[in-house]
């Protein structure tokens, strides 16, 4: 999991940096109820080992993460994970809900799927379509129970909320099944990225990386070329770079401390690393102000 970013706004909640309320396992409330406080613009910040649920059922909004910025004009959920550096844009016509819930509440449903919540694990949005009757339905009834307190409400959220992450992991399942070698080898390079994503402060060899995919180091690079235009060493180099970028963007680390975070020996070598791959290096990028997620 990301560690966090001291530079960046960490909170508990939808904009908010104090404990988390009762004893739900999760938090539910308007879009327009917080944003409008904020003049309908979130700052970007991070949420503290917690995942979110943007629901837009109408209006327009702009989402940005990480740096990269994407607009939502129909009814959709956009997903946030833990310590994902994002902030929101809201049209006044807003329209939607916010769902904030924490590991215990994942660790519950993984529990009742019986399998990882993948869905949760990288930030996605998956638009509603023709199931957005279906699905304002169930995040309204969701709202108002959370809201009240009548018999069994515990279990009933529960309900709605596992109902809720298995339309969304339908979503992004939607040919998951290899059925051809193209489908395999995107398959197989999803595979790959979840991996760096897991392990690049390791600095594992592609060797290894190639022997956890159960394939040879060969195969893995030409996967690579072929789907990203990238070798698998340079997948895991840009990884290490974006990391380092975020840091320099948002933190007052050294370049020791940052260099001791991304796992690197020694911090001239992580100066050498960046400077090879960005043409900056990590001072001159800090001080130029214009740094920017790739």
């Amino acid at each position: 999991m990301k560690s966090s970013l001291p530079g960046v706004p960490l909170f508990q909640l939808y904009g908010e940096n104090h404990a988390w309320p009762g004893t739900d396992l999760l938090h539910c409330e308007s879009i327009p109820a917080r944003s409008r406080l904020h003049h309908w613009e979130i700052k970007p910040y991070q949420h503290a080992e917690l995942f979110q649920l943007l629901y837009v059922q109408r209006g327009h909004a702009l989402v940005e993460i990480e740096g990269r910025r994407s607009e939502i004009h129909e009814a959709a959920i956009q997903v946030v994970p833990p310590l994902t550096v994002h902030g929101f844009r809201f049209s006044a016509d807003i329209q939607g809900h916010v769902l904030t819930f924490g590991t215990a509440l994942v660790a519950d449903l993984e529990q009742r799927l019986g399998a990882p919540l993948a869905v949760l694990a990288s930030a996605a949005c998956y638009p509603l379509g023709r199931d957005r009757t279906r699905l304002r339905g169930l995040i309204d009834t969701l709202q108002q129970e959370y809201q009240g307190s009548a018999p069994a409400r515990a279990a009933m959220l529960q309900a709605l909320v596992t109902a809720l992450m298995v339309w969304i992991s339908r979503r992004q399942q939607l040919g998951q099944a290899p059925r051809n070698r193209d489908e395999r080898d995107r398959h197989l390079l999803g595979h790959y990225l979840r991996l760096v994503e897991a392990h690049y402060r390791q600095h594992l060899s592609v060797d290894e990386f190639a022997a956890r995919l159960g394939i040879t180091s060969l195969q893995l690079n030409q996967l690579c070329r072929a789907l990203s235009g990238q070798t698998a060493l340079q997948v895991i180099h840009q990884r290490l770079l974006l990391e380092a970028r975020r840091n320099l963007t948002y933190t007052r680390m050294s370049i020791g401390q940052l260099s001791d975070s991304l796992g690197f020996s020694d911090p001239t070598y992580f100066a050498r690393f960046f400077k090879r791959l960005s043409g900056q290096t990590p001072n001159a990028y800090r001080r130029s102000g214009t740094a920017q997620s790739p």
